[in-house]
């Protein structure tokens, strides 16, 4: 049983999964409907940007050196407007020329910000919101006013691919990135950079092409975001830009990633993110006030800080 629960202290993102199940649960019992078979293709959908902008501001933060990447939101956000408004409205609706186009834009802004952190050496914070202001702007010159367009395939990723709901096919490609990294090493190289990066530099780890590296896996990540989100609303709307920054990264710490860097994943600030949004869709049943929303994030966030700075402490005690 000790061992049991040490390592549900060790693992915070294991925690995090647990919380999620818990609200699941919950939500079931609120409303019936919401685990019928029926029901689960549209709440993936609508869950699917959300929960790749979170995976996407993960690798940043994991870099340690203050990284958090709070032009996110405002990439994911542009990418949609790219899609809908520049690709789809000028003709161009195929799949394989729309998600290559798109993942680029995230990686290109990507690699500009992890050169701007880790080559130029701004502070992560001043070089991100320098993207958000420039990515919003941007936005707003391509789509002063909302636009409506969508193709099949879009369609289908709203709903489903046979039996198979669409959103599995955008949430999934980062967790497989994230896995194939892992085997081939980067992974680990990440969270030595993050926990130390004078260490990991002595043992030969290149800290700036790995941090750079992250910053572009982040970009990349909000491509499908992007994607994601043009397939949920079918819309380019500049005046959305922010709507996941600040949750995402809520998202990031709910599911165990330390801000101090060194530790975390892609699964955590998934299941960071199933916890955030199921939370939503537990008070919306519940017709409690949008306003409360915020404050379950702000105590969600809280709580998950205090926790995370307990973890190597009961490390510690535990050795």
């Amino acid at each position: 049983m000790k061992g049991s629960l040490q390592t549900w202290r060790s693992r915070p993102e294991a925690l995090a999964l647990l919380l999620a199940l818990g609200l699941l649960a919950l939500n079931v019992v609120v409303r019936p409907s919401f685990g019928s078979a029926g029901s689960i293709p549209a709440s993936l959908a609508a869950f699917a940007p959300f929960a790749i902008a979170a995976m996407a501001s993960a690798p940043s933060v994991i870099s340690g050196g203050g990284g958090i990447d709070i032009s996110i939101g405002p990439l994911v956000n542009l990418v949609t407007i790219v899609v809908v408004v520049t690709l789809f409205g000028h003709g161009v609706t195929h799949p394989l020329a729309v998600i290559p186009i798109a993942l680029a834009l995230g990686l290109l802004v990507g690699v500009v910000n992890g050169l701007l952190v880790s080559v130029v050496r701004y502070q992560p914070v001043i070089a991100t919101l320098c993207g958000y202001f420039i990515l919003t702007g941007v936005g707003l010159q391509i789509a002063p006013s909302p636009s409506s367009a969508t193709t099949s395939w879009m369609n289908h990723l709203a709903d489903t691919f046979g039996p198979v709901p669409g959103a599995v096919f955008l949430i999934g490609p980062p967790l497989v990135l994230w896995w194939l990294l892992g085997r081939a090493g980067y992974v680990k190289r990440l969270r030595a950079v993050g926990g130390d990066d004078a260490t990991a530099y002595a043992n030969g780890v290149g800290v700036t092409a790995v941090r750079v590296t992250a910053y572009a896996l982040g970009g990349l990540v909000a491509g499908f975001g992007g994607i994601a989100s043009a397939a949920l609303l079918q819309s380019g709307d500049a005046g959305l830009a922010g709507q996941y920054t600040l949750p995402a990264i809520a998202a990031v710490v709910i599911g165990g990633t330390s801000l101090l860097g060194g530790r975390g994943g892609l699964a955590g600030p998934l299941a960071g993110a199933a916890c955030i949004f199921l939370v939503q869709t537990l008070l919306s049943s519940l017709y409690v006030s949008d306003s409360w929303l915020q404050v379950a994030y702000g105590s969600m966030l809280i709580g998950a800080v205090i926790f995370s700075g307990r973890v190597p402490q009961l490390r510690r005690s535990n050795a």
